[in-house]
């Protein structure tokens, strides 16, 4: 027995075909892989009804896969740089050294399933970031992200993942790819609901986000989110935390996206949603239990155990900062066994920093106890080790260089999992059967100034070494010669010689001192 019933997709242009073999019929799109699906075994006598049964399932195949970007979506930004093409069935988003592009969906949703085939940028991505995500707007917004963080041809791509909930976010997870997403496509889904929030990466899930309100955590269930998508540089903090910056000798940067379909909720006229999108297909509301049967728990489980590289979460203990917070910073790099420890030194003023510094040491630092220290005036910062000054700070305020001086600090110590980014890039991961990781303090003394009640410094602080020495103190010619020999000898980053990272021109404090 054969039956061969043949049509177009509804909207969009592709021709389709449903053939009945033996117990199994066949959805043939293009472009697209066949569907298969399963039937019960018919006799000859029964294909009229057969007939009957797949017209009307070729009416609802129609509708299911109807995706055309004329008629989901607004070209919203770049110009030229976004482009839909093949009658509506492809879209393209590129990035230039002028400008990235973007696109939002002509609907607004309340809840459902979106699903969405990406290749992303091919080759030497680094800097470049690539969005899908649903949002609403206005300052208390609420936001279902995915970013993907380009980066260096041959490494794998990174898949950031966040959520805003009335405007609060920093919930991010991150993922490196098992497979290579610019070679094909593959899809990219939010599920949507009251109860949680699903991401998958072709089919299997990867992050969970519970609705907890009953705890005091704001959960989206009342603002309805339309759909977005943009590239745009992002090499200021996308790749390597912002060391690795785009080569624009590789743009245009494309990004290509097709078969976009919404199993969802439309919300109209600022109501509450009474239809389903056009291209919807089965009820979304109850698909989470589905997705996340035993086998689904399993491929989640899966999946954080082997790709995640970080989560929110572990990162609770880091002590906050203001949008305008004041900073001087030691960041000791962890490293394999043998190779040296990375000291990553930065000074922020006024929530601006981006003034990174790295050394290697030129000792073992987990033989013995070494000193370092920070000096710290109206006039310069000080960075020592073992009393050794290998960095300095200066006050140029006159030029326009914020500096800080007004804002009191306190002195933060935290040791936590930064395998993301910390060792070559994020290449090398903690090793956690050498858990647990300790590092050991002594012999603390602040020789400083105690701000006492929100009022100006009255008081030394305790167990200070009770002078003032430090309030003017600068480099002399012996710490001058000092700090030559580390910079020469052992600097391996300097965001003052970082001509790619400032393609505009270095920052101005670089052109006027070199011990910066």
């Amino acid at each position: 027995m054969a039956i061969l019933i043949e049509g177009i997709i509804a909207n969009s242009g592709r021709p389709a075909s449903i053939q009945a073999l033996e117990g199994t019929f066949v959805i043939s799109k293009q472009p697209g892989p066949p569907l298969y699906v399963k039937i019960e075994k018919m006799s000859s006598s029964s294909q009229a009804s057969l007939r009957f049964l797949l017209s009307i399932f070729m009416s609802v195949v129609m509708v299911t896969f109807a995706s055309n970007f004329y008629n989901d979506f607004d070209l919203t930004w770049g110009d030229h740089r976004a482009n839909i093409r093949n009658g509506g069935q492809i879209l393209t988003l590129s990035l230039d050294q002028e400008s990235g592009s973007g696109f939002q969906s002509k609907n607004e949703y309340l809840f459902g399933r979106f699903d969405m085939q990406m290749k992303l940028v091919p080759g030497d991505s680094a800097g470049t970031v690539t969005t899908l995500y649903l949002s609403s707007q206005g300052g208390a917004h609420d936001e279902i992200d995915f970013e993907f963080l380009g980066n260096l041809s041959g490494q794998p791509y990174i898949l950031s993942t966040n959520l805003y909930s009335q405007g609060k976010g920093d919930r991010e997870q991150q993922f490196y790819l098992w497979f290579d997403p610019t070679k094909n496509f593959h899809t990219y889904s939010a599920i949507w609901n009251r109860r949680k929030i699903i991401f998958l990466v072709d089919n299997i899930p990867i992050r969970v986000f519970n609705n907890l309100e009953s705890i005091g955590v704001p959960f989206p269930k009342s603002q309805p989110m339309r759909v977005y998508s943009t590239i745009w540089n992002g090499d200021s903090w996308a790749t390597r935390g912002g060391l690795v910056k785009i080569d624009w000798s590789k743009a245009p940067f494309t990004a290509t996206y097709r078969n976009y379909i919404a199993n969802a909720c439309v919300w109209t006229s600022g109501k509450p949603c009474r239809n389903k999108s056009i291209n919807a297909g089965e009820n979304v509301f109850a698909e989470d239990k589905a997705i996340l049967g035993p086998k689904g728990r399993e491929r989640l489980r899966w999946v954080q155990k082997n790709y995640m590289i970080y989560n929110y979460c572990t990162d609770l203990k880091r002590f906050p900062k203001g949008p305008t917070h004041d900073e001087i910073d030691f960041e000791f790099l962890g490293n394999v066994s043998g190779d040296p420890y990375i000291l990553h030194t930065n000074v922020f003023s006024q929530g601006k920093g981006n003034r990174e510094q790295q050394f290697y040491l030129w000792f073992d630092p987990t033989m013995a106890f070494h000193t370092y220290s920070i000096v710290w005036n109206t006039q310069r910062i000080m960075f020592l080790v073992d009393n050794i000054p290998i960095r300095v700070f200066n006050n140029l305020e006159s030029i326009g260089i914020p500096f800080p001086k007004s804002q009191p600090m306190r002195i933060y110590s935290s040791l936590w999992n930064a395998d993301d980014w910390a060792t070559r890039g994020g290449l090398v991961k903690t090793d956690w059967t050498k858990a647990p990781f300790t590092a050991s303090y002594r012999n603390f003394k602040a020789n400083a100034c105690v701000w006492s009640s929100e009022s100006a410094c009255v008081s030394l602080s305790t167990n200070s070494l009770q002078t003032s020495a430090w309030q003017n103190q600068a480099p002399n010619a012996a710490e001058r010669n000092r700090i030559r020999w580390v910079q020469q000898k052992y600097m391996v980053y300097n965001y003052c010689n970082d001509f790619k990272r400032f393609p505009q021109g270095l920052p101005a404090e670089c052109k006027r001192s070199r011990f910066l």
